[in-house]
């Protein structure tokens, strides 16, 4: 089973799924079903295969496969994963067949052309889930740009053609600072191989590592992968597509987006910034460090302003993105495993909050936060459970979020006490943005043209479709919070490469 090609498997059957379901009409009306059913062999497969994982020697990279692809300019179909790829690949697995389902609903039944639209929207999902499995995966630096840049276009289709009101100018805005971000990269790729070791596997990541030794180009090319996954992650000031694209954006589709997408962002500057351009990584540090902090800091004081629920939720995500670029360059160690652990913590709590607000607009026919009030008592288990995400979200002990950001603050104060400090106030600032929102929705008097919809008990809670898309998030998130170790255990041995090593 050591030779079974795991990864193809992950990518190709959510693809080639995908693609029948756009060419073969006779499996459109059934195409719900059918994504849920293969997104669900697929996290199958996932957990089968990291049950084989070598925890022992998780910074090396296991399940590899290596084929010459374009052996002409040195292109290879090279994919692995070490413990942070399987950790996300997991992450991604699990949340397809939760969006799939909580989703069930995004395409309204309107006439001859629902089941197309159905099977369309269907085929994008899974389309992403192989691609994201791809992106995860990549050990060659071309492979990963082109899965970098080809996953674009299912979330471009899914929010220009899915979503909700100015769904369109946000799809085209998600994709120019996203494609404005590639363009850098891609000029990097390219000065990469050329002053690289090239040969038919020139653009291998293990071949590429310590290869460009000039400090200038090395800087130079470290600004031009950084800014491609500033982008992604997204960090100030290059987020202002976040809020619009989740504003308009199905809640499935920005779970997906905020919860993993997003998170090759991160997984980029760990992977590939800091292995191929180590000095430069270090010297450029400081200023990270100082764009995190602003990050963290903007994104919940701007989160406290909001009226509508997905861009309340996505500028806390800008906040929490900060806290991982800050562990990932602050030169801990410890703040560095922290960093990976939030990435997983994160897109659970950030999956259970797109998805349960939107469970409530479903419901109360409105994503601005003042068209609610008093909704806990008619809508107990949405309440429950969206307490429980936003709790999570803002690390409170016991729940996933609490060890990633500790461990985040407690590396950073070993290395710098102001940025700590600094940091520090932002775990205050989380604490009353989501408590004020929860009490203004669940607690709060409702507005007075909704207090008799309210008084009389008649809105619906969640239905059991909606209870069971939750209950995995949920459960996640206790054990995370509860059991973290083996995760920690997957993790640290990268950190311990990275930091140790000299990559800082």
């Amino acid at each position: 089973m050591s030779e079974f090609p795991w990864i193809t498997v992950l990518i190709a059957v959510p693809v080639l799924t995908a693609i029948a379901l756009w060419v073969l009409p006779v499996l459109h009306k059934h195409a719900r079903a059918i994504g849920l059913t293969v997104s669900l062999v697929v996290l199958a497969v996932a957990v089968i295969m990291a049950a084989s994982f070598d925890i022992a020697d998780a910074s090396s990279h296991q399940f590899t496969e290596l084929a010459a692809w374009i052996p002409q300019i040195g292109v290879s179909y090279a994919v692995g994963l070490n413990g942070l790829g399987l950790v996300m690949v997991l992450l991604a697995t699990a949340l397809v067949p939760i969006v799939i389902a909580a989703d069930w609903n995004a395409v309204p039944d309107d006439g001859d052309l629902s089941d197309r639209r159905q099977a369309t929207f269907v085929s994008l999902v899974l389309m992403l889930a192989g691609l994201m499995v791809a992106v995860f995966a990549a050990r060659d630096l071309f492979l990963f740009y082109v899965v970098f840049e080809v996953m674009l276009l299912p979330v471009y289709f899914l929010i220009g053609m899915f979503g909700g009101t100015n769904r369109r100018q946000a799809a085209v805005k998600f994709l120019v600072y996203s494609l404005a971000g590639g363009l850098v990269m891609l000029l990097g790729v390219v000065v990469t191989y050329l002053n690289g070791p090239r040969g038919e596997q020139g653009f291998l990541l293990d071949n590429l590592a310590g290869s460009i030794t000039d400090p200038t180009l090395q800087m130079w090319l470290f600004v031009a992968f950084f800014v491609a996954f500033a982008v992604k992650a997204p960090m100030w000031p290059v987020h202002t597509w976040l809020p619009d694209a989740t504003a308009a954006a199905t809640p499935g589709t920005s779970t997906l987006l905020v919860g993993v997408l997003d998170k090759v962002g991160t997984f980029g500057m760990i992977a590939l910034c800091l292995p191929l351009f180590p000095q430069a990584a270090a010297d450029a540090a400081g200023v990270i460090v100082v764009l995190a902090l602003i990050s963290i800091l903007y994104g919940a004081l701007v989160a406290m302003g909001q009226q509508d629920l997905m861009r309340f939720t996505a500028f806390t995500s800008v906040s929490h993105f900060g806290f991982i670029v800050l562990g990932i360059f602050i030169g801990s160690e410890v703040a560095m495993t922290g960093a990976m652990f939030y990435m997983l913590a994160h897109g659970l709590s950030i999956a259970g909050m797109f998805l349960l607000a939107g469970f409530l607009a479903e419901r109360g026919g409105s994503r601005r936060i003042d068209a609610y009030g008093g909704w806990q008592r008619v809508t107990p288990v949405l309440a429950g459970l969206f307490l429980v995400s936003g709790l999570a979200s803002v690390a409170l002990p016991g729940l996933s979020g609490f060890v990633g950001e500790y461990l985040v603050l407690m590396g950073s104060f070993q290395v710098s006490i102001p940025a700590a400090v600094v940091a520090t106030l932002a775990v205050v600032l989380a604490a009353l943005y989501f408590l004020l929102v929860y009490q203004r929705v669940f607690t709060g008097p409702p507005p007075p043209d909704r207090v008799a919809e309210v008084s009389s008990g008649g809105l619906r809670d969640l239905l059991a479709r909606e209870r069971w898309a939750l209950i995995p998030i949920v459960a996640a998130m206790l054990v995370l919070g509860f059991v973290p170790g083996p995760v920690l255990d997957v993790l640290t041995p990268i950190s311990q490469v990275l930091v140790m090593g000299g990559a800082q």
